[in-house]
């Protein structure tokens, strides 16, 4: 039977290797170091686990989990082994000597097996370097740990692993920022040169150590950075250029670009997507043959290519960011995370791309396949997400194998086996059975609740409009507008009310347009209701005739002067000048006295015999007309109109103590010629 996969996490409190399936225990011989534990790290070769405390560095053996060595390393934030082990190199932040001079921060040390009682004195410093930046802080090796490598300014120095006091060769390239080596058994290396100079950006493919030139290369613009991925054989690399700010404006993220490389020179080219927007992910299949892009604005797209950039296969579009080929090549994930909602897609690349299940994971900051391609491992982590904090493992069908709460979980990471430890098989033959946890999670999580989705106006919900919404030629009813009650009308809207400016003097007459005060437009009577069909025109005669006649025998008197408008608005009407008499007057009106002191009786007049109602149908119809399509006539009497209001404007602002421009004096000094025009017109308001 093979060993059982393996996983390591740390947390706030400390850190735990945990046997994962079928098991799911803490692993028996491994004793929890707690305290403030800064980074862990497996061997690539998953022989060694290590993890840094504030004085030491200790390292186990995670099979059995007892300790093989410790370093006297102080103050290590980030570690890492060479791919056999046979290295551990440790970094620490910058610092300068008594004498100003920058402390080699950057520490090579040969791993040796001692007892659980060495001090740790006999681990000596293969090599030493000054490493300012934290990002690539570790040496690269080649697959045989034969050569090293790292970038300094203007060129990439090789070293022999056991002999880092020296550098064994270099490669010479101007404005050099970052490299790769080949992980594979061809020894090739590409380094990106950013743009500068107006120049454009390159990637260069050179053989190791043949530095004269490069094999293969690719210039380009929109490249201020990039990810250079080979696949698992060395033979094919992928370049992710991308720039900092997109200068069209589209994206945050700023531009991406695909490229690809042949070891060999035999090709290169840029891989073409047929979905604009940015590219989100890009994974090579372990076997090396094709990779999966991730592309496009959301809801995105991922398709399947060959190793020469030839698309085989789309999957349906989805809000997705993330692909994952599991470690044999048959499995592929296809997620969103970070701010989409966790779900998964699993298919099966043997089955004609057939999907197998979708996962909910949300909230997911880490998503792995375990080495025997079985099981998905995701967990939400600190610092990006402090609450529901966790690991949880899925199996490739579906189902939840394991879930565990943590507080504080900073880091989680598969234990590195090869397939040769773990052949796949058929994972659905017998399906697993889940941990306890897992059952304890599911009997808790709610519901899924289905989502309320968009809004949708009432027209585009597939439903009939009701009739009092229809207009009359789509069958609904007449629209009619009856101003004879104070209630609602028919369709829902409110008595008629005449077109007014707020705070102006009310207009009883019909006057020309722009002739009202303030601008306003008096509309006579009826001008402001909807054509009526032929019957409800009949019927609102009906009524019109019916009405008037209960008024000709019930009509009160109306008062002298002020035809319409009762007592208490004329009580209330004030002038529209700002002086102290205008103020006099208005008190003078509203206790009913004429300004001189004498007090004045109302006179009465004999109410006027309504106009039959053909004649006033007549009139309206007339004055409706009229207020539709004014006159040239009319057009200039309501532009000279406009004028006078703003003169007068103008002369109160100057009362007011304003300084006017010499414009406005100017404008003011025409009011004679304006009123001149209006007379002219024959206007005499």
């Amino acid at each position: 039977m093979a060993a059982p996969t393996q996983l390591a996490f740390r947390t706030v409190k400390g850190i735990g290797i945990l046997d994962a399936a079928p098991v799911y225990e803490p692993l028996s011989g491994f004793v929890k170091p707690e305290g403030n534990l800064r980074c862990s790290a497996y061997s690539p070769c998953g022989r060694y686990f290590a993890w840094a405390s504030p004085e030491r560095v200790t390292i186990v053996d995670p099979s059995v989990g007892h300790v093989v060595s410790t370093i006297s390393a102080e103050n290590v934030f980030e570690l890492g082994f060479s791919p056999l082990g046979t290295y551990l190199i440790t970094w620490q932040r910058p610092s300068k000597d008594a004498n100003g001079d920058a402390v080699r921060n950057l520490k090579v040390w040969k791993v040796i097996e001692t007892s659980p009682e060495s001090n740790g004195d006999e681990h000596t410093v293969v090599g030493s370097f000054v490493q300012k930046s934290q990002t690539g802080w570790n040496l690269q090796y080649t697959f045989d740990e034969r050569l090293c490598a790292r970038v300094v300014t203007n060129e990439v120095q090789f070293f022999q692993s056991d002999n880092l006091s020296k550098v064994w060769n270099k490669l010479h390239v101007d404005g050099v920022s970052d490299f790769a080596l080949s992980p594979g058994k061809n020894n090739s290396i590409a380094v990106f040169i950013p743009e500068r100079k107006g120049q454009p950006a390159a990637v260069k493919v050179f053989n190791v150590p043949q530095f004269g030139a490069p094999v293969s290369q690719k210039s380009f613009f929109k490249g201020d950075k990039v990810q250079l991925k080979w696949n698992s054989h060395g033979t094919t690399l992928l370049v992710l250029a991308q720039t900092e700010v997109d200068r069209s404006g589209k994206s945050y993220y700023g531009e991406t670009t695909l490229y690809l490389l042949s070891a060999n020179g035999g090709f290169d080219s840029r891989v073409d997507l047929d979905k604009e927007g940015p590219i989100h992910d890009v994974c090579w299949n372990p076997n090396s043959k094709e990779f999966g892009v991730v592309y496009g604005y959301m809801p995105a797209k991922t398709t399947i290519f060959n190793f020469r950039g030839v698309a085989k296969h789309s999957f349906p579009l989805a809000p997705r960011n993330t692909i994952l080929f599991s470690p044999h090549g048959r499995f592929v994930l296809v997620a969103g995370f970070g701010n989409l909602a966790g779900q998964m897609d699993i298919y099966d690349l043997d089955k004609n791309y057939n999907k197998v299940a979708t996962v909910e994971a949300s909230n997911a900051s880490v998503c792995e396949w375990s080495p025997d391609g079985q099981f998905i491992l995701t967990a939400t982590t600190s610092p990006r997400l402090r609450v529901d904090n966790g690991i949880r493992i899925w199996h490739v069908s579906g189902g939840l194998m394991y879930n565990e709460d943590m507080n504080e979980l900073y880091e989680v990471v598969w234990r590195p086996q090869s397939t040769i430890q773990h052949p796949l098989g058929d994972p659905f033959q017998s399906l697993p059975a889940p941990h306890p946890s897992a059952l304890v999670y599911l009997s808790t999580k709610k519901a899924p609740v289905k989502p309320v989705g968009a809004y949708r106006p009432p027209g585009a919900r597939g439903q009939l409009t009701p009739l009092a919404f229809k207009r009359e030629d789509e069958g609904g009813a007449a629209y009619i507008r009856d101003g004879a009650s104070g209630g609602s009308a028919l369709n829902g809207f409110g008595k008629p009310r005449r077109r007014e400016v707020p705070g102006a003097e009310p207009v009883e007459e019909y006057l020309p347009p722009g002739a009202a005060p303030g601008g306003g437009v008096a509309l006579p009577p009826g001008a402001d209701q909807e054509k009526l069909s032929r019957s409800a025109a009949k019927n609102k005669k009906k009524r019109e005739a019916k009405k008037q006649q209960q008024q000709d025998g019930l009509a009160p008197p109306s008062h002298g002067g002020q035809s319409g408008q009762s007592p208490d608005r004329r009580g209330h009407e004030r002038s529209r000048s700002k002086g102290q008499n205008g103020h006099v007057d208005g008190n003078a009106r509203r206790n009913g006295h004429h300004p001189n002191g004498a007090s004045q009786p109302a006179k009465t007049k004999p109410a006027e015999a309504p106009a039959p109602p053909a004649a006033a149908a007549a009139a309206a119809a007339a004055a409706a007309d009229a207020a539709a399509n004014p006159t040239a006539q009319d057009k200039k009497i309501r532009g000279l109109l406009k004028k006078i209001r703003a003169i007068e404007e103008l002369k109160m602002r100057l009362a007011g103590g304003e300084k006017l421009e010499d414009t406005q004096v100017k404008k003011i000094q025409t009011e004679d010629s304006v009123r001149k025009e209006l007379e002219a017109l024959g206007y005499n308001g």
